[in-house]
């Protein structure tokens, strides 16, 4: 990821640093079981435990030459254990370490955007219940339609971050494996029950079947999950943006001191985080379409897709959590305009309660065609010509012949539009910002 949307906790987990550290991790747990099957001296194990180490400039000095990665590391570990390193990397191949040591990677990172969802998750139910009573119009199509509370859409987003965290966990759990069953997956040089016992010392368990690698279906997951979590942060954003228009006002992201919104127009106030949320949430779904692609490999595996998970791993994680910080900062310090909210409902002048006066015209024994027609032609007038929509209803006299005026009058009354706000709630007693 580029320096400007580089998260600092991901690029520690994914810098080569700890990537060589988790592959000596895994390497380590392989020699101590067969140290325990009496295959490597105790002297020797002693040795290894304290010597083994690596140089990661060495490693990379070593790779230009022999073009393999694995091999230049071991070659660097050799040159710190000496020759009791002829234990270490025995019996297994190049990606027993590799995948063991991504899905420790993934592990890491997961856990990571578990918590900055989580947070987020805390921060939309706190703003859900501080705009329950703030009603303004809702909008389908982008046209006023009915009223909602506005605490009604942090609920939304609230119900949908939980969707994602149990994704997440099921993400986690999907990678929770490693492999050590050799070339091809069928454990010649290594049995099945030491890879039980390596893999439990680094906290994973067997995959119950693999190849040369960890099927990839489990990493196209991880980043499937990823994407969904970024739309979701984006759904956020894309609604703040609309909301934020000049004409609308009705929200704003946190615009700070000092803060310039245009090389040349100093009054502009842009919603530029949310629109680079948006940016990024398209970067993390491309990568989806990468991730099972990498799925489908030769036969027990070729390397074609090790170059693009070097990429798309670490991409994803820092555009995840780069994302996720950046709403959470958005929600927590999120400018609404109440007065604009209620300003902006009845700039449509009550046309809002177009469905409340259908339905009484319905109930009152009008045919449901002819009803609609009414309240239509009333609703089109008070559109196009800028008139109350109450008062041509009270005034129809086409409709006057079939409702008395009082009970019209009841059709506006804004509490029945409210009525199940409070049932909504009601889902969400027991969770607690």
């Amino acid at each position: 990821m580029i320096e400007r949307y580089s998260v600092r906790e991901v690029q520690k987990i994914w810098d080569r640093q700890n990537r060589y550290r988790r592959w000596l991790d895994v390497e380590l747990a392989i020699t101590e079981v067969w140290h325990q099957m009496g295959q490597v001296p105790d002297k020797s194990m002693d040795h290894i435990r304290r010597t083994a180490a690596f140089d990661a400039d060495r490693i990379d000095e070593i790779e230009k030459e022999v073009k393999h990665d694995v091999i230049a590391f071991l070659t660097s570990v050799e040159e710190h254990v000496g020759p009791d390193s002829a234990y270490i990397h025995k019996g297994i191949t190049s990606y027993d370490i590799v995948d063991t040591a991504l899905s420790l990677l993934i592990l890491e990172s997961l856990e990571l955007v578990l918590a900055q969802s989580q947070r987020l998750h805390r921060a939309l139910l706190a703003r859900a219940y501080e705009c329950k009573d703030l009603m303004g119009i809702g909008r389908t199509h982008g046209i006023h339609a009915e009223p909602i509370s506005y605490g009604v859409k942090f609920l939304l987003w609230y119900e949908e971050m939980g969707r994602n965290i149990q994704r997440l966990k099921q993400a986690r759990e999907t990678m929770s494996v490693g492999k050590i069953s050799g070339s091809v997956g069928t454990y010649i040089h290594f049995p099945p029950e030491g890879e039980e016992q390596a893999l439990a010392k680094l906290g994973l368990t067997p995959c119950r079947v693999s190849s040369q690698i960890i099927q990839r279906d489990r990493h196209a997951e991880v980043l499937y999950v990823l994407a969904g979590l970024g739309t979701a942060v984006e759904k956020m954003a894309l609604e703040i943006r609309h909301l934020q228009r000049t004409e609308v006002l009705e929200m704003e992201e946190p615009f700070t001191r000092g803060q310039k919104g245009s090389s040349s127009m100093p009054h502009k106030r842009n919603p530029v985080r949310c629109e680079r949320i948006s940016g990024l949430a398209r970067l993390l779904r491309s990568h989806v379409g990468v991730a099972l692609e990498n799925n489908l490999l030769w036969h027990e595996r070729d390397i074609s897709h090790s170059s693009a998970e070097r990429v798309i791993f670490p991409d994803a994680f820092h555009a995840a959590c780069f994302m996720l910080d950046e709403i959470h900062d958005i929600i927590a310090n999120l400018v609404i305009y109440a007065e604009n909210i209620r300003r902006n409902k009845e700039i449509t002048r009550e046309v809002y309660f177009s469905q409340s006066v259908l339905t009484l015209l319905v109930n009152r024994g009008v045919s449901r065609q002819k009803a609609y027609e009414l309240v239509q032609a009333n609703a089109m007038k008070s559109w196009t010509q800028n008139l109350g929509f109450r008062d041509l209803i009270l005034n129809d006299p086409e409709i006057l012949e079939v409702c008395p005026r009082r009970d019209l009058e009841g059709a506006f009354s804004p509490e029945p539009l409210e009525a199940g706000i409070q049932a909504i709630f009601d889902r969400f007693k027991n969770d607690t910002p």
